[in-house]
């Protein structure tokens, strides 16, 4: 089984190179440390699967997986990830991911869950998946404020807004406030989102299943 890790830590690329490569049959023929890296990696390498970190320094690895994913024949990808909220796990399946875990999974848990992903199968760590049958019941989840916990109930609404495509004056109209207001709200949503510009604001909401009317 021919694997590629795609994670910025190279301490951490280290350690799961040497535990996957201690388990029988299963080789790491490539590793990348960011989104651009992934489908030169792929071409040159073709690689079976993907363990893929979801933070990277020059995006999300969800952007990276929903690239692989439109692609075919494309390897199926198994996230690997620091983060546990419900908006990123949603987001995740959204982008075509075949597994989740949690970083600090145990090598046996890591193990089997790379060898049913590259078999074609779906796989989630126990805490996860019990979360999955919630997140994925009836429509998707457009609760911004459940989605970024971080955003008070007031960006939450106005992310939602930015995210339909209105502008800061429109915005303002629709929650009758100030046009000021508004703008400030939208500061702190790029703040606590850690982005810089108001379509990263609008792809990261989207990845979430916002926006939509």
């Amino acid at each position: 089984m021919r694997v590629l890790i795609v994670d910025d830590h190279p301490l951490f690329r280290e350690g799961l190179r040497a535990a996957l490569e201690s388990a029988e049959g299963i080789v790491v023929v490539a590793e990348a440390e960011r989104v651009n890296d992934v489908p030169e990696a792929v071409a040159r390498h073709r690689p079976d699967m993907v363990v893929m970190d979801l933070s990277l320094p020059d995006g999300s690895g969800l952007e990276a997986t929903r690239r692989l994913s439109a692609d075919r024949p494309a390897p199926p990808v198994l996230m690997l990830t620091m983060a546990d909220d419900d908006g990123s796990l949603l987001a995740a399946l959204q982008a075509g991911a075949r597994g989740y875990l949690v970083k600090g999974a145990g090598r046996e848990e890591v193990l089997h869950a790379v060898r049913t992903v590259a078999a074609g199968g779906a796989v989630f760590g126990a805490d996860v998946a019990e979360r999955i049958t919630t997140l994925l019941a009836g429509a998707r989840v457009r609760e911004a404020g459940q989605l970024f916990p971080a955003l008070t109930a007031r960006e939450a609404e106005v992310l939602d807004l930015v995210a339909r495509g209105l502008d800061n004056r429109r915005i303002a109209r629709e929650l009758v406030v100030a046009e000021k207001t508004v703008r400030n709200h939208v500061t702190h949503i790029f703040e606590k989102l850690h982005v810089a510009t108001r379509a990263e604001a609008v792809a990261r909401a989207r990845d979430m299943g916002l926006g939509d009317s």
